[in-house]
């Protein structure tokens, strides 16, 4: 089942699989005269959040032909495992509240007190990318690529393209890169009409079929060689959503204006729901920078992002790494990110029972105002076969927080932005051959 992140994932990592020329130093050259090569790799990944909330295991390959004149063709496939629960946008009540499933088929219920999560989390995922890259010229390269996923209610294609020249003795790197998709969603039911109300089991009559969206992203960034030691790089990227943005499992509670409790349902469910809206538009623009430093093997990755979108979210991430290495063949590398957010214009905790409807809401919790730091170590050793072998494990937290002009009555004494709380664990394996 396709949840909100879900829905922006694999277009923002598409767009990181475009330009992974941008902002690189000189690129590493294969010897005219060498033999083709095979590249490897591979990992597996277990995400895992606590209260049984979501968990993830992935297994990702990639595989790279390295041919002769720094021509390279790379294949990548991706399988996800998805279950858990995630909040459905409800809100917590001091009774048991009574929910229509994604279906429209079955119902479930979620005790007194319990933040509303909806179960039904549950899917596989397949993607696989194809790029092909070569030189062009002396000094310039280009790539172009393929992208494509499926899951049970999604599909996504997508194509790439980028360009990147050097200067300046190859100590300046000019690159751009651009990508295309179309993402196409079949939610389970179908997708319900914005704002219409959550009905009894069996009644369809609010449900729409499936909708699809296209999304444009853009990169151009330079990176420098300033030394030896140090190489910096800046990236401006744009990226454009048009189409359909809302996610089709999440809701609103209807609420009484002084109580703030949900109101009382009469037509099957237990209380008053209503899906949410999104606007059908979003522009992001983002501004990267990053600079690496070598000092006596040791080195040092610091990088900084601002994003900003027409939904009035801003964003900040910093991020370090510090890679030691140690013996012959050893490294560790600790990792330490912090992000920050505000929430959308149109994140609302609920909705007011009697008044208008406004434009358009949503009580998706990544929609909302957050900060959330990621710390870990990663250890990474050669083997005998001079295969590269790596472990990493982090810890996630996040924090929220409700605007309090929205915070009604008993809300207050509610933990409606409950903290969240995350292992990460991810085993790699390369080889060449």
């Amino acid at each position: 089942m396709l949840t909100g992140s879900r829905q922006t994932s694999i277009s923002t990592a598409l767009a990181t699989a475009t330009c992974t020329l941008l902002g690189s130093a000189a690129p590493s050259v294969v010897i005219a005269e060498e033999e083709p090569k095979w590249d490897f790799n591979t990992s597996l990944l277990y995400y895992g959040e606590d209260k049984s909330r979501v968990r993830d295991l992935s297994l990702k390959a990639i595989v790279r032909r390295l041919f002769t004149d720094d021509r390279v063709f790379s294949f990548g496939l991706t399988l996800d495992s998805l279950t858990g629960a995630t909040p459905s946008g409800a809100i917590r009540q001091d009774v048991a509240q009574t929910f229509t499933r994604p279906s429209g088929n079955a119902e479930y219920t979620v005790p007194a007190g319990s933040l509303p999560l909806d179960d039904t989390f549950l899917d596989t995922r397949l993607a696989i990318t194809a790029a092909w890259q070569q030189p062009y010229g002396e000094s310039s390269q280009f790539s172009v690529g393929f992208s494509g996923s499926k899951e049970y209610d999604y599909l996504h294609l997508g194509l790439n393209g980028s360009f990147a020249k050097d200067f300046n003795k190859r100590n300046t790197t000019l690159s751009t890169g651009i990508s295309i998709a179309r993402d196409e969603f079949d939610p389970v039911g179908g997708a319900p009409l914005p704002f219409t109300a959550m009905l009894a089991v069996g009644d369809t009559s609010n449900r729409g079929g499936s909708d699809d969206k296209d999304v444009l992203d853009i990169v151009a960034g330079v990176s420098q060689v300033i030394s030896r030691n140090l190489v910096v790089q800046a990236n401006y990227s744009y990226s454009s959503e048009k189409g359909y943005l809302n996610n089709p499992y999440k809701f609103l509670s209807v609420v009484d204006g002084i109580s703030g409790d949900t109101i009382i349902g009469t037509a099957g469910t237990s209380h008053v729901l209503r899906f949410e809206n999104r606007p059908d538009e979003r522009t992001k623009h983002s501004l990267y920078t990053q600079a690496k430093y070598n000092r006596g093997g040791k080195v040092l990755d610091v990088s900084y992002r601002y994003m900003s979108d027409d939904w009035d979210i801003d964003s900040h991430t910093v991020e370090l790494r510090y890679r030691v290495p140690f013996g012959q063949d050893k490294y560790y590398e600790p990792h330490l990110r912090w992000y920050t957010q505000n929430e959308a214009e149109f994140y609302s905790l609920s909705l007011l029972e009697g008044a208008a409807l406004p434009l358009y809401a949503s009580n998706d919790y990544r929609l909302g105002d957050f900060d959330a730091l990621t710390a870990g170590l990663k250890f990474g050793w050669t083997t005998r076969n001079n295969s590269a072998m790596s472990i990493r494990v982090e810890w996630y937290r996040q924090v929220g927080s409700i605007p309090g002009e929205q915070i009604i009555g008993n809300q207050a004494e509610r933990d409606n932005y409950p903290d969240l709380n995350a292992l990460i664990v991810q085993l790699s394996y390369r080889f060449k051959k």
